[in-house]
């Protein structure tokens, strides 16, 4: 029989302990190992703007389905403020879990060129998870403007210099500026009027206290089909399905596409098989003939990329955007 001492039982246990810290530690840090039973708790998906707009709307859908598919809670959370900023640095600064989720929009890439310092690194602090959809803003005019194209309006922006006046929902809002693309690359002057948001501005121009303006197809769409407004072009780089018969602005000013985005992001680091397990569950919910359809009736196309589509096209967004906010000399109130 084979005598432990006393002294040799706690040499045994305290290697005993170190090997099992030491394999736990391994186990961790194994591929797959931080995913595993994910999700085990309720999902916060951030929202950056109030309740009822067309991201909150889309958040709700996706929260849904990742509830469905999950079987766990996904609750969405509407952080609006500072342009955005509010929301986006709750994210940029929760664990890197997979459990606080951010709604990424335009206004993600283009506030870092709008504001001279940011809570947050925007590039260095969020993974990508999924770009989700695209939705084309259509050029809408006031009867009284005589511009039935891009083209005419361009025209009479060249004949009457800083007259045309036109609306958007705010400084450094997507329907500003698609209409400062539009401006600088027809080489025109014209006023610019911002309200406070959409639905004011689109009162405005039905007034006539502006001629024109980019808005969302969905509730532009009555005020096109009455009669109050006329269409002349969509912003993305083909026809939207839901107004085949308005041309693109690029027919007119080759390369033009302003079309707002929405995204799903997550804090940096999180673990690459939690990343490709939400990617992979919130691209069935998108592309679901029912779900496309639908989308595609209130002018939204469908993306539903990969996490590595979505951050080239994250980066390329960001250097787009500062490039015309300097051109046009715009600054974020």
């Amino acid at each position: 029989m084979v005598l432990i001492t006393q002294f040799e039982k706690g040499q045994f246990m305290r290697w005993k302990f170190i090997l099992g810290a030491a394999s736990a530690t391994l186990l961790a840090f194994a591929p797959g190992a931080n995913a595993q039973g994910y999700p085990a708790k309720p999902i916060r998906l951030i929202v950056p703007f109030s309740p009822g707009g067309p991201t909150d709307i889309l958040a709700r859908f996706v929260g849904q389905k990742l509830t469905e598919a999950f079987g766990q809670q996904v609750i969405v959370e509407n952080r609006p403020g500072a342009g955005t900023v509010i929301g986006t640095e709750l994210v940029a600064k929760a664990a890197p879990d997979g459990y606080t989720l951010l709604m990424a929009s335009t206004s993600t890439a283009t506030i870092p060129s709008l504001l001279a310092k940011l809570p947050y690194d925007t590039l260095r602090d969020f993974t990508p998870v999924i770009l989700l959809v695209a939705s084309p803003n259509v050029l809408v005019v006031h009867p009284s403007l005589p511009a039935k194209s891009v083209r005419e309006l361009i025209a009479i922006a060249r004949a009457r210099p800083s007259q045309v006046v036109y609306g958007s929902g705010g400084n450094g809002t997507s329907a500003h500026l698609g209409a400062e693309i539009l401006r600088l690359m027809a080489g025109v002057s014209m006023v610019h009027v911002p309200y406070k948001g959409a639905g004011p501005l689109t009162v405005g121009l039905i007034s006539g206290e502006v001629s024109w303006m980019f808005g969302t197809i969905a509730p532009t769409l009555p005020h096109i089909q009455s009669g109050r407004l006329r269409p002349i072009a969509v912003s993305s780089a083909r026809r939207a399905s839901v107004l085949p018969e308005v041309p693109p602005v690029a027919d007119t000013l080759p390369g033009f596409e302003a079309s707002p985005w929405t995204g799903v992001s997550s804090p940096a680091a999180t673990p690459k098989e939690v990343i490709a397990r939400l990617n992979q569950e919130i691209a069935k919910a998108l592309t679901t003939p029912e779900t496309r359809e639908r989308m595609a009736r209130e002018g939204t196309d469908v993306v539903a990329s990969t996490p590595e589509q979505f951050d080239a096209f994250f980066r390329a967004q960001i250097d787009k955007w500062a490039k015309v906010i300097k051109a046009a000399g715009i600054k974020f109130e």
